[in-house]
């Protein structure tokens, strides 16, 4: 049994090893953690605690993976919904797709038993709204949000640079190698905007036989190389955990183009090797 995440998983961390340790499915056991993290307004990058978008709406993606079946769940730009890593695993439990997105993610986590929520935790409302008012004139302000949102995806974003994820992997009891991720997007973002966290191959990809990877941070590199399925390919062409990953980095550092930042890839092997790789 092997339990991998990132530092953003610490509230829920200590339940999906429980559960582990009790045989269950690797992916309810990372659910059921993701969702304690999903809540927890002290992750300022997940669910209830993460950054809303330019017009100060929460949109939510989470995605999983079964690395046996290699079975997919996503949900992209969520709004009204905190648990949208389970509402991923209802995804691929029900329907005959691998994602929806918006308000059609929001219509089937209603027909699934999902409560509405509200996500927009007001400390980030009151941030969000002085960085605003910092940024605009009282003209743009005035007809704000009917104002031309793309110039300020350069002069608002962010504001506590976490541009992070939620991400587990792990291996459970059986030996199935798994895949899950959760996070409220890049703060400020475009509205609509999906980073890698949902999309299968390059925020998260898991196989049982090879292994998994997952990553944070700069979704819209990891999206153009394919990460998280660079690394897991690698390794079934029969390439060490270490080596598979120097692959993938090599292939982020060949980017010259477009938004270039820092990538932070999560993964490990069937063997259970593990690794986290900072590239910068």
């Amino acid at each position: 049994m092997l339990l991998l995440a990132n530092v953003e998983a610490y509230p829920g961390f200590e339940t999906s090893v429980d559960l582990l340790k009790q045989g269950r499915h690797g992916l309810d056991a990372m659910i059921a953690g993701i969702s304690l993290v999903e809540k927890d307004v002290r992750v300022r990058s997940v669910g209830y605690g993460g950054w809303p978008n330019m017009l100060g709406q929460m949109e939510l993606d989470a995605g999983v993976m079964d690395g046996t079946t290699r079975e997919v769940g996503a949900v992209g730009a969520v709004p009204d919904t905190i648990p949208v890593a389970a509402l991923a695993r209802e995804v691929m439990k029900k329907l005959p797709h691998v994602m929806l997105t918006g308000a059609g993610a929001r219509r089937f986590a209603t027909e699934s038993g999902f409560s509405l929520d509200d996500p927009l935790y007001p400390d980030s409302a009151r941030v969000w709204r002085e960085r605003l008012e910092r940024e605009l004139s009282p003209d743009e302000l005035a007809r704000f949000p009917n104002i031309p949102l793309a110039p300020l995806s350069k002069a608002i974003t962010d504001p506590e640079r976490v541009r992070d994820t939620t991400v587990f992997l792990c291996q459970d009891a059986s030996g199935g190698i798994h895949a899950a991720t959760s996070t409220s997007g890049w703060g400020w973002k475009y509205p609509g905007r999906l980073g890698d966290s949902p999309i299968p191959g390059a925020g998260f990809y898991a196989d049982s036989r090879y292994g998994a990877a997952a990553c944070t941070h700069t979704g819209e590199m990891t999206i153009r190389c394919s990460t998280a399925r660079t690394v897991v390919l690698a390794m079934k062409l029969g390439r060490s955990l270490s080596d598979a990953i120097k692959i993938a980095v090599e292939e982020l550092a060949e980017l010259t183009e477009g938004f270039l930042a820092g990538v932070v890839i999560h993964a490990m092997d069937a063997s259970g090797n593990h690794e986290v790789v900072n590239f910068r």
